[in-house]
């Protein structure tokens, strides 16, 4: 459906400005008004990684005419495989730093405003309140339904994307107009289903297709342009070069936005979604050893038994000395249970901590009570035992 524009137009453009934007003043549906409205617009991009790199250059690019960045995190070197925003130069730098000298250098006539700060429920209702859109490029759940209750109960609408390995997804929530993400979603995965990127991968130039595509509907958000992706999740497949369409309808009985609403104020999100199950963390209390522990077993010859429960991809990339490649699944599945030795002590280990856990619940569900799991992971062994191999 058509939706009236977002923004009123700013009062006029100076001469630079029409020289900069010559291209968009002379698209008879865009025009001089539609620039003044871009010029008008406040925007808040949700992150400045991989989805955020190509919205925020591409909608400074445009004339937006101030936007929020809030990220806390700092730019690591695996980001610069994706997030386009940054260089080599940036590493170790704020993201948030980082991304404004980018737009600025893109635009230097949008005015941007740093947040920098981890996004939560105790300042998402004032931040949210300052913007005429959001523009959500998290990768996790709990932000993500942190973000879409926000927008419901101040009434915003937001652009949302999704990425992972070939993959991705994006739609419009809007819940004056349509659905909101709790109603394509209504529950988050069972933790430790849905891999996250920094586990499963993203192929680079996904970010640039989807982040174009939020890019757009933000314009057209703003502008009072064309059909808004609102009522419609649009699902891209690399691999193939296909598009297709989902029709998303608003759900009657959403829990935030629906008849009867029972989410009416902001809850906790992390536990919501559950980031690592009940059984894990249960497994877990007591049976969670650190890698420096792990090296003085290993240095002193204890009978143990050490399993990685990541990925083969992510095994040729760094691993543990003398650790066996045992995938999660082949536990879930039950297959790995055979072949356990009965004399020795399992140690698991993953990329974090997050999925060892999950299969440490199964072990001690099976009747390995000694069983323990290295808190940190692999990357928690390169950090404190052997700084010179490479992280992901």
């Amino acid at each position: 459906m058509s939706l009236p524009p977002l923004v009123e137009p700013a009062a006029d453009l100076t001469v630079d400005e029409v020289r900069r934007y010559s291209r968009h003043l002379i698209i008879p549906d865009f025009g001089m008004s539609g620039q003044k409205r871009l010029k008008n617009a406040k925007v808040l991009c949700v992150g400045a990684g991989g989805l955020g790199s190509p919205t925020l250059l591409y909608l400074a690019a445009a004339g937006v005419g101030t936007l929020g960045i809030i990220e806390f995190d700092t730019v690591d070197e695996s980001n610069l495989q994706r997030q386009i925003i940054h260089g080599q130069s940036d590493v170790g730098k704020s993201k948030a730093q980082s991304a404004r000298e980018s737009v600025l250098e893109a635009n230097p006539y949008v005015d941007v405003v740093l947040h920098e700060e981890r996004l939560e429920a105790d300042n998402v209702m004032e931040l949210f309140a300052q913007y005429d859109l959001i523009v959500d490029g998290t990768d996790n759940f709990a932000t993500r339904y942190l973000v879409n209750d926000a927008c419901v109960l101040l009434g915003k609408p937001y652009v949302w994307g999704s990425i992972y390995r070939f993959d991705g997804q994006a739609s419009v929530f809007w819940a004056e107009h349509g659905p909101c993400y709790r109603c394509l979603y209504p529950e988050p995965p069972p933790p430790g289903m849905v891999p996250s990127c920094a586990e499963g991968g993203v192929l680079g130039v996904l970010c640039a297709s989807i982040g174009s595509i939020q890019t757009n509907e933000a314009i057209k958000m703003l502008t009072g342009m064309g059909e808004p992706l609102l009522g419609r999740l649009m699902i891209y497949d690399a691999l193939e070069m296909t598009y297709r369409q989902v029709k998303v309808r608003k759900d009657p009985e959403c829990a935030v936005c629906g008849k009867n609403p029972t989410v009416t104020e902001l809850i906790d999100y992390e536990a919501f979604c559950g980031v690592v199950s009940e059984e894990a963390q249960e497994a877990a209390a007591g049976s969670t050893i650190t890698p420096r522990t792990l090296k003085e077993w290993m240095d002193a010859g204890e009978n143990i038994h050490v399993i990685d429960v990541r990925e083969p991809n992510e095994y040729e990339i760094v691993s543990i000395p003398g650790a066996v490649l045992v995938p999660k699944n082949e536990f879930l599945m039950g297959r790995a249970l055979e072949n356990l030795p009965q004399d020795k002590k399992i140690v698991l280990h993953c990329k974090t901590g997050v999925r060892s856990a999950e299969v440490l619940a199964v072990l001690k569900s099976a009747g390995f009570n000694d069983a323990v799991h290295v808190g940190g992971g692999v990357i928690g062994w390169v950090n404190q035992i052997e700084p010179e191999k490479p992280v992901y």
